[in-house]
């Protein structure tokens, strides 16, 4: 479902009472309290550009959080790639610093997962998606180890009443039952690249809904998100197609007219890495692969550039180099 109006950032409520999902834009007010923020061979000239890799799912997210502060209502998590929250009234009210936050988006579904630091034991486990009805009194469910179905519990009557495809969050233990239901909402932002630690992964597919400063606003099938357009994105305009993909330290965007046509750029932007000794080759990661660009348009760029610091390779509809940017 999209959402009504364009906001700064992607909000996705589940109301527990009648089993829908709704998402919205409207930016909180606590929108701006942000923190301090495998491989093919390679070639020696990138052979045009190609959507990432087929069997991968779109949309897709991994994401991991820690609790940075809480309001009533609302836990602030740092996460590689920028601020996010959780906000529930029905839920959430035992979120402690020494817990961690693992997120994921897999299509349709979503999943939730608050563990103990010390020993990664589970506090709470959130799964949505749409309702499936399943045998026995069993929920199905995708979970980052694979699908799995889950006992009603004592929620037999208000998972009964759901009609196939409405969407559902439910919380599951870790013997196999749902034991809540709960209204969630999550907020996230794409506001950096993550360190070099980071697992990270993102893979959305949109269109530019409007520009503002450095921010792009991202039309996705999971809603409007917020892509600050420092992490390697050029003159992006209204109406374009982008595919953004963030994996680990890497960030490839392709923008392009239409969904139907091929992107007309590619950034691929990581840490820099000469492919020789002599410096006439920038070795990077992107969706297809391990590929190395020539350097000879990113010469005044490249000359004084040390090596792990990031770049972004500018390609165009071709796959040819077009020149070499320094983030901001």
């Amino acid at each position: 479902m999209m959402p009504a109006h364009i906001g700064l950032r992607l909000l996705l409520i589940v109301a527990c009472s009648t089993g829908t999902t709704a998402l919205s834009t409207s930016a909180p007010a606590f929108a701006e309290e942000a923190p301090a923020s495998s491989a093919e061979p390679a070639t020696e000239q990138a052979s045009g550009q190609s959507p990432a890799n087929s069997d991968e799912i779109n949309p897709s997210i991994t994401l991991k959080g820690s609790v940075w502060r809480t309001k009533p209502g609302i836990v602030f998590l740092k996460t590689p790639v920028g601020l996010m929250t959780l906000s529930s009234k029905t839920t959430l009210k035992d979120l402690r610093g020494s817990q961690e936050v693992s997120f994921w988006v897999h299509g349709s579904s979503m999943a939730i997962d608050i563990r103990k630091r010390a020993d990664g034991s589970l506090v709470h486990r959130y799964l949505s998606g749409p309702f499936t009805t399943g045998e026995d009194r069993k929920l199905p469910r995708w979970t980052p180890e694979g699908d799995q179905s889950f006992h009603y519990g004592t929620h037999d009557a208000r998972l009964a009443a759901l009609r196939q495809g409405d969407p559902v969050t439910v919380e599951v233990d870790d013997t196999g039952t749902v034991i809540g239901l709960h209204d969630l909402l999550f907020d996230l932002q794409v506001g950096q690249i993550p360190a070099g630690s980071s697992q990270t992964h993102l893979l959305l597919s949109g269109t530019v809904s409007k520009l503002k400063s450095n921010f792009i606003f991202f039309r996705t099938p999971v809603g409007v998100i917020n892509v600050n357009a420092k992490i390697g994105i050029k003159n992006a305009k209204v109406g374009q197609t982008m595919t953004l993909h963030i994996h680990q330290q890497h960030v490839v965007a392709d923008l392009g007219p239409s969904r139907a046509a091929p992107p007309t750029h590619r950034f691929v932007t990581g840490p820099l890495e000469f492919a020789t000794p002599d410096r006439t080759g920038v070795k990077l990661w992107t969706p297809e692969g391990e590929q190395t660009f020539p350097a000879d348009q990113g010469k005044s760029v490249l000359a004084s550039a040390k090596e792990g610091a990031p770049i972004t390779v500018e390609l165009d509809a071709e796959g040819a180099v077009v020149g070499f940017h320094r983030l901001n």
